[in-house]
């Protein structure tokens, strides 16, 4: 097992679910990450929702790239594989639903938390896991199973190209969002076109190359603001000449002011 660091795991909060036979119908894994830690993971036993109560969550699938606020979790159906970039310090509190509870819950959802979802999830965290066997604890199952199904579902995320060279050009953007380079000159970096670039990003993930690295530089700004650096400097190091033009696309694109998320 990877140390952990501020917390410890008991025999109930096993961290990575051994089998989803049996009575337990959901296991917890709560974790809190010092520094920077990323985790590749695909279990066909058991769904995730992957939920930090402190801290940077970003969930990398295939397809797409889906930023995690603290109000807000990721749903990834069983067998699902994708990485986990957690930035440090991060509070995890992770939740495994047995895939055969949820057969149909089969689309990674980025959901929002409200206030109820939240607690059940601290108080499952707290109880370590519910086993069926038990009916306080299969109620509780019951509950949490209705709320997440219920909860809305927030656009969080960045669909992901399958070309190589798109996913190069992607690699380039996301490694250094304030990288001043045009996107001519990136697309060269990563052996391709302007013209076949924007071709390419339209037909596989709906957004014209310009705004897909306008958002990627948003997020990575969510993520600086959330860290406690000032909005002055997380405009300039996104690209915005100025904080007022910064605090529009914000926005525009989050539905509150850069200064909510300090």
């Amino acid at each position: 097992m990877r140390a952990l660091e501020c917390q410890t795991v008991s025999k109930t909060r096993q961290p990575w679910p051994s089998t989803g036979d049996g009575s337990v119908a959901v296991r917890t894994f709560p974790v809190t990450f010092l520094h920077d830690h990323t985790e590749r993971r695909e279990d066909p036993r058991w769904h995730l929702l992957a939920f930090a109560i402190r801290g940077h969550l970003e969930i990398v699938t295939d397809d797409a790239r889906r930023l995690v606020p603290t109000d807000h979790a990721v749903w990834l159906p069983a067998g699902t594989a994708h990485t986990s970039i957690m930035r440090a310090p991060i509070s995890m509190r992770s939740i495994f639903v047995a895939a055969r509870l949820a057969p149909r819950a089969t689309a990674v959802r980025t959901i929002a938390v409200e206030p109820l979802l939240r607690e059940l999830i601290l108080h499952a965290t707290r109880l370590g896991a519910l086993d069926r066997g038990i009916p306080a604890q299969a109620r509780l199952a019951a509950v949490l199973l209705d709320q997440l199904a219920a909860a809305p579902d927030v656009a969080y995320e960045l669909r992901s190209p399958r070309d190589p060279r798109a996913r190069r050009f992607a690699e380039l953007v996301t490694t250094a969002p304030g990288d001043e380079r045009s996107i001519a000159e990136l697309a060269r970096a990563a052996g391709t076109s302007l013209r076949s670039l924007e071709r390419c990003y339209l037909a596989e993930t709906g957004l014209a190359v310009g705004e897909w690295r306008r958002r990627v530089r948003l997020f990575h700004a969510l993520h600086r603001l959330q860290r406690g650096h000032s909005v002055t400097e997380v405009a300039l190091e996104s690209g915005y000449a100025t904080s007022s033009a910064f605090g529009v696309a914000f926005r525009r694109q989050f539905g509150h002011a850069p200064g909510r998320s300090r």
